[in-house]
């Protein structure tokens, strides 16, 4: 299993920045001319699709909107939690999954003018959302539920810095700041929240604010002693079969470590086995996907979609999958799941994604906590927008997955268990 030398070789000040779009490009140039028309359309239909998702939100939200216009619906089992919770579940979710792509400056003129609007409506979305005079300032301090969104906002941050949050204007990042440091009197779950906790702490070190060192510390020791073998985690202390390791527990977990490892706080050791650990997990997610573009439904907040595939999806974008997935493999794959998933009655009339996982048919699979704003972590499954249309990922045809061959009767991997 191969990983690109992530840490290998270089000091502790240069890890966060290894895995930006321009070093990918600079790897992998391919001549344009070679570019497979396959993928040049599932980029197309990628970007299309994220605009569909996104523009709703950003649209209404960049105008001080969205609480006026967002067809907020919540589960049949609501759990009665403060609605407006909702509006930062939505604005983090897509932030997160968003970032990559709008932080790629080598982009064609078409898709340019789609990533600049949505990047500038994201921008003026985070500043309408703590901004206390605004119509769409962000519940934050309505229960524990903000810890966890403002904990998909941060990662976003650590994520695309350079287009998330250094573009923003002094007051709206000393908001922020004071915003997330309210956050503290949250005490965690014992579950994967203790990485929510974590990763808003990491965000803080990382522009040199002061931060609570046990909220970070704490949360890693506490994952680890839960890992369970073969590339999974328990979501506490007793293991229940979800996909919680894909929304939270293995991406946020190696996010928090390569934050905490180049600013000399946490060890190579712990990001490299956290770090074999998700590419062990993503084999496991590639081979879930069916040679229809399907895959099993199985454990709660099922309705979060294609964020199920957010540790394989953020390898390809930081060129580190096993040696036997190739990126177009990925592609082909996440591209077939995304048409099974994305069709029309995934949204409402008026564009805003349903509760189900095809359509509001489905929507008593949403859980007590689900509302509309939450299924926006969906976003997480379009990482690889980060890589340039000139990449393998992009650029290279049609590659059948695991589960294709399989049942076509073509040779395929044999698999086993792994010991770390």
């Amino acid at each position: 299993m191969k990983r690109r030398s992530l840490l290998k070789g270089l000091s502790l000040a240069g890890l966060v920045g290894i895995y930006k779009p321009s070093t990918l490009l600079a790897r992998t140039e391919i001549n344009n001319d070679t570019a497979s028309i396959n993928g040049s359309r599932d980029r197309a239909y990628w970007v299309s699709l994220m605009d569909k998702i996104a523009s709703p939100v950003l649209d209404n939200m960049s105008k001080g909107l969205l609480r006026k216009n967002m067809d907020m619906r919540v589960s049949p089992i609501w759990d009665n939690r403060d609605i407006g919770v909702g509006y930062l579940e939505a604005l983090g979710r897509l932030a997160v999954g968003m970032g990559p792509w709008l932080a790629l400056e080598e982009v064609n003129a078409n898709e340019k003018v789609i990533q600049s609007r949505l990047k500038k409506q994201l921008q003026d979305s985070i500043a309408k959302g703590v901004d206390p005079k605004s119509a769409d300032y962000l519940s934050w301090d309505k229960g524990s539920q903000p810890l966890v969104d403002a904990a998909f906002l941060a990662q976003a941050f650590v994520k695309a810095p350079k287009v998330l949050w250094e573009p923003l204007s002094d007051g709206t990042k000393q908001q922020l700041i004071h915003e997330f440091k309210q956050l503290r009197r949250i005490k965690p779950y014992e579950s994967n929240w203790l990485l929510f906790a974590a990763m808003i702490e990491s965000f803080l070190l990382e522009i040199g604010e002061n931060v609570e060192e046990k909220r970070i510390d704490y949360a890693i020791e506490k994952i680890v002693t839960w890992y369970k073998g073969d590339g999974w985690y328990s979501d506490g202390a007793v293991f229940s079969f979800d996909y919680y390791n894909s929304y939270v527990i293995q991406p946020m977990l190696v996010d928090i470590l390569r934050v905490n490892v180049k600013q000399g706080r946490r060890t190579r050791d712990e990001f490299d086995r956290a770090y074999k650990r998700m590419q062990r997990y993503a084999e496991f997610l590639e081979r879930m996907i069916s040679p229809e573009g399907t895959y099993p439904i199985f454990g709660r907040s099922a309705t979060y979609r294609t964020a199920i595939f957010q540790p394989l999806v953020q390898l390809a974008l930081e060129d580190a999958l096993p040696d036997w997935i190739t990126p177009a493999q990925v592609r082909s794959a996440i591209t077939a799941v995304k048409k099974r998933v994305f069709i029309q009655e995934s949204f409402t009339k008026d564009g805003w994604l349903t509760l189900g996982i095809i359509g509001d048919r489905q929507s008593g699979l949403a859980d007590s906590y689900s509302n509309t704003g939450s299924m926006y972590l969906t976003s997480l499954s379009f990482l690889p927008l980060g890589l340039p249309e000139t990449h393998p990922f992009w650029s290279a045809p049609f590659q059948e997955w695991t589960m294709l061959k399989a049942w076509k009767g073509e040779p395929f991997r044999k698999d086993y268990h792994v010991d770390f």
